[in-house]
C-alpha cells in the first residue's frame, strides 16, 4: 500500500480513538499509579495457577462465563464469547482464539466471523473473546479512570483468555493458539509470558507498553487532548519499567511458534517496539508488512498464510 494512504487512515483513526479515550477517562495524571506498579509487580498480576472457565452456552456459538479476576462492576464480571465448532467431534482439533483490539467492533464483529470458514478450512476450530470493558462488558457509571485499575484490567482480560485455554483443553483439544490484534495482541503477549500450554501466538501490530504513539499524544490534533495526554507520559513511563512491558518478560513457548505481524507504516504503534519485542524474544518469524495499523488486515492472503503458518505449530489432525 502507498504509505501516505496508510498513514491517513491511521492518522484519522487516532483521533477518533483518541477522543473516545479521552471521553472515558479523562486526565487521570498520577491517581493511583504507586498501587499499580507495586500490583503489576507482585506475583498476583498474572499468576501461576489458572483454572478452567465454566463456560455456560447460550445458543449453538454463544457462550458465557464468570470473569475468574472479578472487579466492582457486576456488568465487566461475566466473559462473552463465541466457539465455532470444525465438527461434531470439535474436541478433537485445535482451536484459536481471536483477540479483537481497543474498541475493535470491526474485527470482533464482522471480520472474525467472516474468517471461520477459512479456520474451519485449515482443520481448526474459533473462538472469540469479549474483552474487559468492551460491547456487552461497557461500564457506563465508571466516574474516574486510574492506572490500578487499568493494571488489573490487563490482569482480568490475560485471565479470561486463560481461563478459556484450560477450558478448551480440557475438553481435549490438542492445542490452543490465540490471535492477537493490537490490544489483543498485548493480551496474547501478556499469556506467552506466563502460560506454557499455548501451542503458539500470532500477534498482529500489538501493544508492546503502555507508552507509544496513542498515549504520549503525538499527532493529535486537539491540543488540550494532546497536553492532557503529554502529562501522563512520567506515569506511563513508570508503567513500563513492570512486566506489563512485554520486552521485560520471555515468552515461555519456543520462539518458532511465536509470529510477529507489524506494520511499517504504523502511527499507532511504533514499528521500532515490535524490533525491540522480535529481538528481546531470540528473534522469532516477524512479517514487516508496508501497512498501517490499520490497513494490513487487508493484506491480500494474510489470513491463509497465517493459518498455513499456524497448520504445523497445531499439529492439527485434519
Amino acid at each position: 500500500m502507498i504509505a501516505s494512504i496508510a498513514k491517513f487512515i491511521d492518522w484519522y483513526a487516532l483521533q477518533a480513538f483518541s477522543l473516545f479515550i479521552s471521553a472515558r477517562k479523562g486526565d487521570i495524571g498520577d491517581a493511583k499509579l504507586a498501587e499499580a506498579v507495586e500490583f503489576l509487580n507482585g506475583s498476583d498480576f498474572i499468576p501461576a495457577e489458572s483454572k478452567p472457565a465454566g463456560l455456560e452456552f447460550t445458543s449453538n456459538i454463544h457462550f458465557r462465563f464468570p470473569s475468574p479476576r472479578p472487579c466492582e462492576f457486576t456488568e465487566n464480571n461475566v466473559v462473552y464469547g463465541c466457539l465455532y465448532r470444525y465438527a461434531e467431534n470439535w474436541q478433537k482439533f485445535p482451536t484459536l482464539i481471536l483477540l479483537h483490539g481497543a474498541c475493535d467492533f470491526l474485527n470482533h464483529r464482522y471480520r472474525f466471523p467472516w474468517m471461520v470458514p477459512a479456520i474451519h478450512c485449515a482443520g481448526f476450530n474459533a473462538a472469540t473473546l469479549v474483552a474487559p470493558y468492551h460491547f456487552q462488558r461497557r461500564v457506563r457509571r465508571i466516574e474516574k479512570w486510574h492506572h490500578l485499575r487499568g493494571a488489573k484490567t490487563f490482569a482480568q482480560g490475560v485471565a479470561e483468555i486463560r481461563a478459556l485455554t484450560g477450558w478448551l483443553l480440557a475438553q481435549g483439544c490438542p492445542g490452543v493458539a490465540l490471535y492477537g490484534i493490537s490490544l489483543g495482541g498485548w493480551y496474547a503477549g501478556l499469556a506467552a509470558t506466563r502460560d506454557t500450554r499455548l501451542s503458539a501466538i500470532v500477534l498482529a501490530v500489538p501493544g508492546v507498553r503502555a507508552n507509544y504513539r496513542t498515549t504520549r499524544g503525538e499527532r493529535i490534533l486537539w491540543p488540550p487532548l494532546r497536553k492532557a495526554l503529554e502529562r501522563q507520559r512520567a506515569a506511563r513511563e513508570a508503567v513500563d519499567r513492570t512486566p506489563l512491558n512485554l520486552t521485560l518478560s520471555q515468552s515461555v513457548i519456543p520462539k518458532e511458534n511465536i509470529l510477529l505481524i507489524q506494520g511499517r507504516y504504523d502511527l499507532f504503534v511504533e514499528p521500532e517496539q515490535t524490533e525491540e519485542l522480535w529481538q528481546k524474544w531470540d528473534q522469532p518469524e516477524i512479517w514487516r508488512l508496508p501497512h498501517g495499523h490499520i490497513s494490513w488486515m487487508f493484506t491480500p492472503g494474510i489470513n491463509s498464510r497465517m493459518l498455513d503458518w499456524l497448520a504445523p505449530k497445531l499439529g492439527n489432525k485434519k
